[in-house]
């Protein structure tokens, strides 16, 4: 980061000949000169070029008005600015904030001058580093002799061996060396929560408008149960969003609590709508629990916001009205919502406390910003026993925590923050309008058909789209006012076949087709379902990227409207099974899967799935301690009626659980059942298509496998 912009003045020489020697110094203190040709050259540069560490310019010419525009940028950035004698300083209060110095046009000090830029640049980096990566550069720097772990010794083991030279070559030295021991004192520790790592979440609860936010080093998976394990004492209630993360699953097989669901609604498209205002009321809950064996009224309540497919609620009203202790919003898909407007009011840290309550918050760094993987955060807001707490932090910590994904972490932090973390968010929501323009336009002017997009009919500015009741482009029924709002940035394309309400065309364009032609070429789609196919355009995605998935669906348009073979369309595909798709075209793959589709009622399928749970027979955890005791055995899918499935079982799409441990299909639940032996027809039929379902193993001859308790086995 050593590039500075220069702004040449006017031309006349006691101007230009201190800038010319200016140069000079500054390029032997290791800096990189660069002269855009106009202030809106240098607005442009500074905008598409991060590493730019200053920029130096004429006062009289320029003045304040450029100033005001760079610090909307970045306010951080140092500004030189280069007067004479006769230069007038009408700089108010507020704008003596910027970063800006003035400097005088004379011969002979461009030496002196360049040491100060050189010192004003150091600053600007140690003000834009956290602490913690800041320590951890630094302890890299002084590149210390450790007799401690890890053993690859910042790297020297792996030069020992060829194939460990490869590794090293391909990671870099940085990354080896920052690879440290927690016996590393001048680090602090992760689970006590000192030093420079009590600075770091310190710093990043600012950001993200939390009292207090700890750093999760092996994913929101893990921040989940963190939050449940100290949120619901044993033999305690928990509401739960019946569209939860697996990971919540998984806490209530490990924490003896009992659950009881919220249910969330769907479209005929699989598109989870959320939970209806109905099911937050105290009616509701009160009634449920009477419904429920052993339960008493719920402490703590799990709600997934956003959904997978980007829809957020009004948290407000759910923080109001939910009767519980504590609220929990897995919000593991929208780490971003504090740092644009069109967010506010729609994520767990938005607005005061509630009085009486903890609301938590886990979101995945990693997701949708600029953070390795498995990194997380877990925010709160309320009064809450801080040493309770830490010990269901470190009961899910590693005593060897990865330092690269904590800086990655606190750097994703803060990139986000202020100024240049505005606008990171502001380009991602342009970029995805822009996009979703791009794709109505196009679909107006192809012939026959195109892909559509789920959305409002009209989409002009930046905001995240109401599902209002009534509203036709959804597809919700019963939607509730002000409950739902739709996040520009997750876009979900549609493919011809179905629409919103479940009507089924004569001819349609299964999603999978295309989602498997994308990824030949490149493309990775987020989440297939029937006819839609889910894309996130997060703050990595450039034109480029954008421009790239827009081809791709003009290429499938074109490829298919060809009707070529599906070797040459699909050559993947077809080395599944050559045999199979020796001669096939398309246009007759695409149809049968899609008369498959429609014999089996799929949206019928799909809706009904979701309308009546499985009986919950036990507990989860319950059923877990039946299955480590070996109290299991094992059923083709479709002998799991009426029997006690000992496993969650989670088909993708639509990527939540449909039958939870301990819960029975019966004949009033039968849907869920007809709903997962339809998914799995069609990998039966067409050869690359198999559903991945978590909890059934797919055997070599076709049959989905699964484990039910023994019959002998009761609650």
């Amino acid at each position: 980061m050593n590039i500075i912009a220069i702004l040449s003045p006017e031309r006349v020489f006691y101007k230009n000949e201190p800038i010319r020697e200016l140069d000079e110094a500054l390029k032997t203190q290791g800096f990189q000169l660069v002269y855009p040709t106009s202030s809106g050259d240098l607005v442009k540069l500074i905008e598409q070029n991060p590493r730019i560490c200053g920029v130096i310019f004429d006062w009289d010419q320029y003045s304040m008005d450029l100033c005001i525009e760079i610090n909307e940028l970045n306010e951080y950035l140092p500004l030189y600015a280069f007067i004479n004698t006769h230069s007038s300083l009408d700089v108010s209060l507020n704008e003596m904030r910027m970063v800006l110095y003035f400097f005088e046009y004379g011969l002979g000090v461009a030496d002196d001058i360049s040491i100060r830029i050189r010192q004003y640049t150091d600053e600007y980096i140690d003000a834009i580093i956290p602490p913690f990566t800041k320590a951890l550069f630094n302890y890299v720097k002084e590149g210390k002799y450790t007799f401690c772990t890890p053993g690859h010794m910042a790297g020297t083991a792996y030069q020992k061996s060829p194939v460990g030279s490869l590794f090293y070559d391909f990671f870099g030295a940085n990354t080896l060396k920052a690879d440290v021991s927690i016996s590393v004192t001048e680090l602090g520790s992760l689970l006590d929560h000192s030093g420079p790592h009590l600075e770091a979440e310190e710093f990043i609860a600012r950001i993200f408008g939390a009292e207090q936010s700890y750093m999760v080093t092996n994913g929101t998976s893990t921040a989940n149960k963190m939050v449940g394990m100290y949120a619901a004492p044993s033999g305690s209630t928990v509401l739960i969003d019946r569209n939860c993360h697996k990971s919540l699953t998984h806490l209530l097989m490990m924490s003896d609590i009992v659950p009881i669901y919220l249910c969330p609604i769907r479209n005929a498209y699989g598109i989870l709508g959320g939970i209806p205002k109905r099911e937050f009321s105290r009616e509701s809950i009160a009634l449920k629990v009477a419904q429920t064996p052993h339960a008493t009224w719920p402490v703590h309540a799990v709600i997934t916001n956003s959904t997978y497919d980007g829809l957020l609620y009004n948290t407000q009203y759910i923080k109001e009205t939910l009767d519980v202790h504590s609220i929990h919003f897995d919000s593991a898909w929208v780490p971003y919502t504090n740092f644009h407007p069109i967010y506010r009011g729609k994520s767990g840290m938005s607005g005061e406390r509630i009085p009486g309550k903890v609301i938590f918050e886990t979101q995945s760094t990693h997701k949708l910003l600029a953070a390795f993987s498995q990194a997380s955060l877990i925010h709160i807001k309320g009064d809450y026993d801080e040493r309770t707490f830490n010990e269901a932090y470190m009961m899910h910590t590693t005593t060897s925590p990865n330092y690269g994904i904590v800086a990655s972490i606190e750097t994703a932090a803060a990139m986000v923050r202020g100024k240049p973390g505005r606008r990171l968010i502001l380009r991602s929501i342009e970029r995805a309008l822009h996009f979703r323009k791009e794709v109505q336009r196009l679909r107006e002017e192809s012939e026959g058909w195109f892909f559509d997009i789920w959305q409002p009919e009209i989409i002009e500015e930046a905001v995240c789209w109401p599902i209002e009741p009534g509203a036709p482009w959804h597809g919700f029924n019963n939607a509730d006012a002000d409950h739902m709002y739709l996040d520009p940035i997750k876009v979900t394309i549609l493919t011809p076949g179905m629409d919103e309400f479940g009507t089924m065309a004569e001819e349609g364009i299964p999603a999978a087709l295309v989602a498997k032609f994308l990824d030949e070429r490149g493309v990775v789609v987020e989440k297939t379902g029937p006819y839609n196919l889910l894309f996130l355009f997060s703050i990595g995605i450039d034109k480029t990227k954008a421009m790239s998935l827009l081809r791709g669906l003009t290429e499938f348009k074109r490829s298919y409207d060809l009707n070529l073979r599906v070797r040459n369309m699909l050559p993947d595909l077809f080395a599944e099974d050559p045999d199979f798709y020796r001669n096939m075209r398309i246009q007759d793959l695409a149809q049968g899967i899609h008369r498959l589709i429609r014999q089996h009622r799929l949206p019928h399928l799909m809706l009904s799935a979701f309308d009546v749970l499985p009986e919950m027979k036990m507990t989860p955890h319950a059923a877990f301690q039946q299955q480590v005791r070996g109290n299991v055995e094992t059923v083709e899918l479709p002998d799991l009626l009426g029997r006690i499935s000992a496993n969650m079982l989670l088909p993708y799409p639509p990527g939540v659980p449909v039958v939870m441990p301990g819960e029975m299909i019966t004949e009033q639940s039968r849907g869920v059942l007809d709903f997962l032996i339809m998914l799995c027809t069609i990998g039966i039929h067409y050869p690359g298509f198999e559903t991945d379902i978590h909890g059934a193993q797919l055997t070599e001859d076709g049959r989905y496998l699964v484990r039910v308790l023994k019959t002998d086995i009761t609650a």
